[in-house]
Protein backbone atom coordinates (compact mmCIF):
# COMPACT_ATOMS: atom_id res chain seq x y z
CA UNK A 1 0.00 0.00 0.00
CA UNK A 2 1.56 3.40 -0.96
CA UNK A 3 3.21 5.73 1.60
CA UNK A 4 1.16 8.45 3.01
CA UNK A 5 3.33 11.76 2.93
CA UNK A 6 2.99 13.64 6.62
CA UNK A 7 3.60 17.26 7.83
CA UNK A 8 3.36 18.49 11.26
CA UNK A 9 2.74 22.22 12.33
CA UNK A 10 3.95 22.46 16.14
CA UNK A 11 7.07 21.18 17.02
CA UNK A 12 6.11 21.76 21.35
CA UNK A 13 6.75 19.15 24.05
CA UNK A 14 4.49 16.49 22.31
CA UNK A 15 5.63 16.66 18.58
CA UNK A 16 8.68 14.39 19.97
CA UNK A 17 6.23 11.21 20.18
CA UNK A 18 3.87 11.71 17.35
CA UNK A 19 7.59 11.97 15.45
CA UNK A 20 8.87 9.09 16.57
CA UNK A 21 5.66 6.77 16.41
CA UNK A 22 5.17 8.16 12.94
CA UNK A 23 8.50 6.24 11.48
CA UNK A 24 7.14 3.15 13.04
CA UNK A 25 3.75 2.82 11.08
CA UNK A 26 4.19 1.03 7.65
CA UNK A 27 1.64 3.82 5.80
CA UNK A 28 3.20 7.18 7.14
CA UNK A 29 6.08 8.96 5.80
CA UNK A 30 7.08 11.96 8.10
CA UNK A 31 8.76 14.51 5.13
CA UNK A 32 8.37 18.11 6.86
CA UNK A 33 8.18 20.00 9.85
CA UNK A 34 6.99 23.25 11.03
CA UNK A 35 6.85 25.95 13.83
CA UNK A 36 6.64 29.59 14.65
CA UNK A 37 10.09 29.19 16.15
CA UNK A 38 12.28 27.63 13.15
CA UNK A 39 15.31 26.57 15.79
CA UNK A 40 12.82 24.37 17.27
CA UNK A 41 11.62 22.86 14.17
CA UNK A 42 15.18 22.48 13.26
CA UNK A 43 16.43 21.01 16.37
CA UNK A 44 13.38 18.33 16.05
CA UNK A 45 13.83 17.87 12.20
CA UNK A 46 17.72 16.79 13.16
CA UNK A 47 16.74 14.80 15.92
CA UNK A 48 13.90 12.82 14.55
CA UNK A 49 15.26 12.05 11.10
CA UNK A 50 12.71 15.02 9.51
CA UNK A 51 14.17 15.89 5.78
CA UNK A 52 12.60 19.27 5.27
CA UNK A 53 11.76 22.06 7.80
CA UNK A 54 9.12 24.48 6.78
CA UNK A 55 7.27 27.23 7.60
CA UNK A 56 3.42 26.52 7.57
CA UNK A 57 2.69 28.15 4.47
CA UNK A 58 5.90 26.26 2.63
CA UNK A 59 4.38 22.96 4.30
CA UNK A 60 0.75 23.43 3.20
CA UNK A 61 1.96 24.22 -0.44
CA UNK A 62 3.70 20.88 -0.51
CA UNK A 63 1.81 19.04 -3.02
CA UNK A 64 3.27 15.34 -2.03
CA UNK A 65 2.13 15.64 1.71
CA UNK A 66 -1.57 14.46 1.93
CA UNK A 67 -1.71 14.38 5.89
CA UNK A 68 -1.55 17.40 8.17
CA UNK A 69 -0.85 16.51 11.76
CA UNK A 70 -2.05 19.92 13.97
CA UNK A 71 0.72 19.96 16.67
CA UNK A 72 -0.14 23.82 18.05
CA UNK A 73 -1.98 25.39 20.53
CA UNK A 74 -5.81 24.88 20.84
CA UNK A 75 -6.22 28.71 20.05
CA UNK A 76 -4.70 27.67 16.92
CA UNK A 77 -5.94 24.36 16.02
CA UNK A 78 -9.25 25.34 13.96
CA UNK A 79 -7.56 28.14 11.66
CA UNK A 80 -4.51 25.89 10.82
CA UNK A 81 -6.85 22.69 9.87
CA UNK A 82 -9.22 25.20 8.20
CA UNK A 83 -5.98 26.27 6.11
CA UNK A 84 -4.88 22.78 5.42
CA UNK A 85 -8.64 21.68 3.92
CA UNK A 86 -8.12 24.57 1.82
CA UNK A 87 -4.75 23.87 0.61
CA UNK A 88 -6.38 19.97 -0.01
CA UNK A 89 -4.92 18.10 2.96
CA UNK A 90 -6.42 16.23 5.60
CA UNK A 91 -5.51 16.80 8.50
CA UNK A 92 -5.42 15.48 11.87
CA UNK A 93 -5.04 17.28 15.08
CA UNK A 94 -4.19 17.27 18.62
CA UNK A 95 -6.84 17.63 21.40
CA UNK A 96 -9.73 19.18 21.39
CA UNK A 97 -11.04 19.84 18.25
CA UNK A 98 -11.53 23.82 18.46
CA UNK A 99 -12.30 26.04 21.12
CA UNK A 100 -15.64 26.59 20.36
CA UNK A 101 -18.56 24.18 18.77
CA UNK A 102 -18.30 27.00 16.23
CA UNK A 103 -14.67 26.50 15.61
CA UNK A 104 -15.35 22.39 15.58
CA UNK A 105 -18.61 22.82 13.23
CA UNK A 106 -16.71 25.12 10.52
CA UNK A 107 -13.91 22.45 10.38
CA UNK A 108 -15.99 19.06 9.71
CA UNK A 109 -18.23 21.60 7.07
CA UNK A 110 -15.34 22.70 5.02
CA UNK A 111 -13.96 18.67 5.36
CA UNK A 112 -17.21 17.30 4.51
CA UNK A 113 -17.58 20.32 1.04
CA UNK A 114 -13.74 19.39 -0.32
CA UNK A 115 -13.75 15.58 0.36
CA UNK A 116 -10.98 15.38 2.96
CA UNK A 117 -11.01 13.49 6.39
CA UNK A 118 -10.44 15.21 9.90
CA UNK A 119 -8.91 13.30 13.07
CA UNK A 120 -8.64 14.26 16.27
CA UNK A 121 -6.66 12.92 19.55
CA UNK A 122 -6.88 11.72 22.02
CA UNK A 123 -6.05 7.92 20.18
CA UNK A 124 -5.25 6.64 23.90
CA UNK A 125 -8.62 4.68 23.63
CA UNK A 126 -7.02 2.60 20.45
CA UNK A 127 -4.46 1.23 23.17
CA UNK A 128 -4.46 -2.29 25.10
CA UNK A 129 -6.03 -0.92 28.04
CA UNK A 130 -9.33 0.56 26.87
CA UNK A 131 -9.54 -2.37 23.70
CA UNK A 132 -9.56 -5.14 26.81
CA UNK A 133 -11.81 -3.00 29.03
CA UNK A 134 -14.30 -2.67 25.18
CA UNK A 135 -13.77 -6.85 24.84
CA UNK A 136 -14.58 -7.47 28.02
CA UNK A 137 -17.95 -4.90 28.05
CA UNK A 138 -18.83 -6.40 24.50
CA UNK A 139 -18.69 -9.68 25.81
CA UNK A 140 -21.12 -9.23 29.17
CA UNK A 141 -18.51 -10.42 31.74
CA UNK A 142 -20.21 -7.62 34.07
CA UNK A 143 -23.69 -7.65 32.52
CA UNK A 144 -25.36 -4.90 30.75
CA UNK A 145 -23.48 -1.31 31.74
CA UNK A 146 -25.54 0.59 33.75
CA UNK A 147 -23.70 3.21 35.53
CA UNK A 148 -19.86 4.73 35.26
CA UNK A 149 -17.39 7.37 37.38
CA UNK A 150 -14.72 8.79 36.08
CA UNK A 151 -12.23 11.45 38.08
CA UNK A 152 -9.78 13.36 37.17
CA UNK A 153 -8.41 15.09 40.32
CA UNK A 154 -5.10 17.34 39.97
CA UNK A 155 -3.43 20.64 41.08
CA UNK A 156 -2.86 21.81 37.96
CA UNK A 157 0.16 22.25 35.17
CA UNK A 158 1.65 25.13 36.34
CA UNK A 159 4.15 23.50 38.87
CA UNK A 160 5.75 21.35 36.08
CA UNK A 161 4.47 22.47 32.43
CA UNK A 162 7.44 25.28 30.77
CA UNK A 163 4.47 27.18 29.35
CA UNK A 164 1.59 26.61 31.66
CA UNK A 165 -0.24 29.92 30.57
CA UNK A 166 -2.34 28.14 27.74
CA UNK A 167 -4.37 26.04 30.09
CA UNK A 168 -5.98 28.79 32.30
CA UNK A 169 -7.02 30.65 29.40
CA UNK A 170 -9.55 30.07 26.70
CA UNK A 171 -9.70 26.85 25.74
CA UNK A 172 -7.87 25.33 28.62
CA UNK A 173 -9.22 24.26 31.91
CA UNK A 174 -9.36 20.64 33.31
CA UNK A 175 -12.23 19.83 30.83
CA UNK A 176 -10.83 20.57 27.74
CA UNK A 177 -7.12 19.93 28.27
CA UNK A 178 -8.00 16.11 30.01
CA UNK A 179 -11.82 15.64 29.96
CA UNK A 180 -11.13 14.27 25.96
CA UNK A 181 -9.33 11.35 27.48
CA UNK A 182 -12.18 10.42 30.01
CA UNK A 183 -14.75 11.83 27.64
CA UNK A 184 -13.79 9.52 24.32
CA UNK A 185 -13.31 6.47 26.42
CA UNK A 186 -16.62 6.57 28.10
CA UNK A 187 -17.94 6.99 24.46
CA UNK A 188 -15.98 4.10 23.29
CA UNK A 189 -16.92 1.72 25.90
CA UNK A 190 -20.93 3.24 26.61
CA UNK A 191 -22.06 4.93 23.44
CA UNK A 192 -22.58 8.57 22.59
CA UNK A 193 -24.33 10.89 24.87
CA UNK A 194 -27.87 12.68 24.83
CA UNK A 195 -27.53 15.22 27.67
CA UNK A 196 -25.40 16.68 30.67
CA UNK A 197 -25.96 18.67 33.69
CA UNK A 198 -22.98 20.41 34.82
CA UNK A 199 -21.79 22.66 37.75
CA UNK A 200 -18.50 24.78 37.56
CA UNK A 201 -16.16 26.82 39.77
CA UNK A 202 -12.40 28.54 40.51
CA UNK A 203 -10.34 28.26 43.66
CA UNK A 204 -7.94 30.95 42.48
CA UNK A 205 -8.38 33.69 40.32
CA UNK A 206 -4.50 33.97 39.84
CA UNK A 207 -1.93 30.98 39.70
CA UNK A 208 1.79 31.23 40.40
CA UNK A 209 4.64 28.70 38.43
CA UNK A 210 6.77 27.20 40.06
CA UNK A 211 8.30 25.57 36.97
CA UNK A 212 12.08 26.39 36.19
CA UNK A 213 11.51 28.39 33.13
CA UNK A 214 9.09 30.92 34.06
CA UNK A 215 9.07 30.24 38.45
CA UNK A 216 7.39 33.27 39.79
CA UNK A 217 5.33 34.30 37.34
CA UNK A 218 1.97 34.62 37.26
CA UNK A 219 -0.85 33.60 35.48
CA UNK A 220 -4.72 35.27 35.41
CA UNK A 221 -7.25 32.45 35.28
CA UNK A 222 -10.17 33.21 32.86
CA UNK A 223 -11.86 29.29 32.76
CA UNK A 224 -13.28 27.01 35.40
CA UNK A 225 -10.74 25.06 37.39
CA UNK A 226 -13.31 22.84 38.78
CA UNK A 227 -16.30 21.30 36.70
CA UNK A 228 -18.46 18.42 38.13
CA UNK A 229 -21.62 16.53 35.79
CA UNK A 230 -23.98 14.29 34.93
CA UNK A 231 -24.15 12.35 31.72
CA UNK A 232 -26.70 10.88 30.60
CA UNK A 233 -25.70 8.35 27.67
CA UNK A 234 -28.26 6.91 24.33
CA UNK A 235 -27.92 3.22 25.80
CA UNK A 236 -29.80 4.26 29.28
CA UNK A 237 -26.39 4.44 31.37
CA UNK A 238 -25.58 7.58 34.11
CA UNK A 239 -21.99 9.00 34.36
CA UNK A 240 -20.58 11.15 36.89
CA UNK A 241 -17.19 13.16 35.55
CA UNK A 242 -15.57 15.08 37.36
CA UNK A 243 -12.36 17.07 35.91
CA UNK A 244 -10.33 19.39 38.28
CA UNK A 245 -7.12 21.81 38.80
CA UNK A 246 -8.01 22.43 42.41
CA UNK A 247 -7.06 19.66 44.23
CA UNK A 248 -3.83 20.14 45.97
CA UNK A 249 -3.28 17.68 48.62
CA UNK A 250 -3.73 14.80 46.07
CA UNK A 251 -6.98 12.47 45.93
CA UNK A 252 -7.59 8.61 46.02
CA UNK A 253 -10.30 8.45 43.61
CA UNK A 254 -10.35 5.97 40.51
CA UNK A 255 -9.97 6.96 36.82
CA UNK A 256 -13.06 5.11 35.70
CA UNK A 257 -14.79 2.17 37.30
CA UNK A 258 -18.34 1.18 34.92
CA UNK A 259 -20.84 -0.76 37.17
CA UNK A 260 -23.12 -3.29 35.10
CA UNK A 261 -25.85 -5.70 36.26
CA UNK A 262 -23.25 -8.35 37.24
CA UNK A 263 -20.14 -6.58 38.61
CA UNK A 264 -17.92 -3.39 37.90
CA UNK A 265 -14.76 -3.38 35.70
CA UNK A 266 -12.07 -1.24 36.29
CA UNK A 267 -10.56 1.09 33.71
CA UNK A 268 -7.04 2.26 33.73
CA UNK A 269 -6.22 5.92 33.16
CA UNK A 270 -7.03 7.24 29.52
CA UNK A 271 -4.32 9.48 28.75
CA UNK A 272 -2.15 6.02 28.67
CA UNK A 273 -2.15 3.16 26.36
CA UNK A 274 -1.93 0.12 29.08
CA UNK A 275 -3.86 -1.05 31.92
CA UNK A 276 -4.42 -2.49 34.59
CA UNK A 277 -7.93 -3.64 33.97
CA UNK A 278 -10.12 -4.98 36.49
CA UNK A 279 -13.29 -6.56 37.32
CA UNK A 280 -15.15 -7.89 40.31
CA UNK A 281 -17.97 -9.60 39.72
CA UNK A 282 -21.51 -10.06 42.07
CA UNK A 283 -20.54 -12.13 45.41
CA UNK A 284 -16.49 -12.09 44.67
CA UNK A 285 -14.52 -10.31 47.08
CA UNK A 286 -11.19 -9.97 45.20
CA UNK A 287 -10.56 -8.22 41.61
CA UNK A 288 -9.58 -10.36 39.25
CA UNK A 289 -6.85 -8.52 36.32
CA UNK A 290 -7.63 -9.57 33.00
CA UNK A 291 -4.34 -10.05 30.30
CA UNK A 292 -4.38 -7.22 28.05
CA UNK A 293 -5.20 -7.85 24.24
CA UNK A 294 -2.38 -7.82 21.93
CA UNK A 295 -2.31 -4.68 20.82
CA UNK A 296 -0.33 -1.09 22.27
CA UNK A 297 0.28 -0.69 25.33
CA UNK A 298 3.16 1.93 25.12
CA UNK A 299 2.62 5.63 24.71
CA UNK A 300 1.68 5.34 20.81
CA UNK A 301 0.82 8.70 20.20
CA UNK A 302 0.31 8.84 16.70
CA UNK A 303 -1.53 5.45 15.84
CA UNK A 304 -5.14 7.63 15.13
CA UNK A 305 -2.74 9.78 12.30
CA UNK A 306 -1.71 6.04 11.35
CA UNK A 307 -5.07 4.44 11.31
CA UNK A 308 -6.38 7.82 8.97
CA UNK A 309 -4.09 6.84 6.45
CA UNK A 310 -4.98 3.42 5.61
CA UNK A 311 -8.75 5.18 5.84
CA UNK A 312 -7.32 7.28 3.24
CA UNK A 313 -5.76 4.85 0.97
CA UNK A 314 -9.00 2.00 1.33
CA UNK A 315 -11.83 4.41 1.88
CA UNK A 316 -13.11 2.42 5.40
CA UNK A 317 -13.93 4.76 8.85
CA UNK A 318 -11.12 6.07 10.36
CA UNK A 319 -11.29 5.55 14.52
CA UNK A 320 -10.06 9.07 15.97
CA UNK A 321 -12.66 10.64 13.72
CA UNK A 322 -14.17 14.14 13.87
CA UNK A 323 -17.34 13.81 14.41
CA UNK A 324 -15.98 12.31 17.53
CA UNK A 325 -14.01 14.76 18.75
CA UNK A 326 -16.90 17.29 17.93
CA UNK A 327 -19.59 15.19 19.85
CA UNK A 328 -16.98 15.19 22.62
CA UNK A 329 -16.06 18.75 22.57
CA UNK A 330 -19.65 19.61 22.36
CA UNK A 331 -20.24 17.13 25.58
CA UNK A 332 -17.34 19.63 27.30
CA UNK A 333 -19.27 22.59 26.83
CA UNK A 334 -22.32 21.24 27.92
CA UNK A 335 -20.97 21.05 31.57
CA UNK A 336 -20.18 24.62 30.95
CA UNK A 337 -23.46 25.35 29.54
CA UNK A 338 -25.47 23.56 31.91
CA UNK A 339 -23.77 25.12 34.89
CA UNK A 340 -24.37 28.60 33.03
CA UNK A 341 -27.44 27.95 32.55
CA UNK A 342 -28.97 26.22 35.75
CA UNK A 343 -30.01 23.16 33.15
CA UNK A 344 -29.36 20.35 31.50
CA UNK A 345 -27.95 20.64 28.30
CA UNK A 346 -29.57 18.22 25.34
CA UNK A 347 -27.00 17.19 23.27
CA UNK A 348 -27.50 17.81 19.20
CA UNK A 349 -24.73 15.74 18.01
CA UNK A 350 -24.10 12.12 17.66
CA UNK A 351 -21.30 9.82 16.02
CA UNK A 352 -20.72 6.18 15.42
CA UNK A 353 -18.89 4.12 18.18
CA UNK A 354 -15.31 3.37 16.89
CA UNK A 355 -14.26 -0.14 15.69
CA UNK A 356 -12.32 -1.98 17.85
CA UNK A 357 -9.06 -2.67 16.51
CA UNK A 358 -8.43 -6.16 14.60
CA UNK A 359 -6.66 -8.35 16.82
CA UNK A 360 -4.57 -10.16 14.07
CA UNK A 361 -2.64 -7.70 12.39
CA UNK A 362 1.22 -7.03 13.13
CA UNK A 363 2.05 -4.21 15.13
CA UNK A 364 2.12 -0.94 13.35
CA UNK A 365 -0.13 -1.93 10.34
CA UNK A 366 -3.85 -1.01 11.11
CA UNK A 367 -5.24 -1.78 7.39
CA UNK A 368 -8.66 -3.02 8.58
Amino acid sequence: MKKVKVGIIGCGKISGIYMENCHKFNILELTACADIDRARAEEQAAKYNIPNVYTTEELLADPEIELVINLTIPALHAQIMLDALQAGKHVYVEKPLGVTREEGRAVLDMAAAKGLLVGCAPETFLGAGIQTALKLIEDGRIGKPIAATAFMMSRGHEHWHPDPEFYYAAGGGPMFDMGPYYLTALVQLLGPIRGISGMTGAALAERTITSEKKQGQKIKVDIPTHVAGLIDFQNGAIGTLITSFDVFGGSTLPNIEIYGTKGTLLIPDPNTFGGPVKYRLTGETEWTEEPLLPGYNENTRGIGPADMAYAIRSGRAHRASGELAYHVLEAMWGFHDASDDGKRYEMSSTCAIPAPLPLDLPKYTLDQ
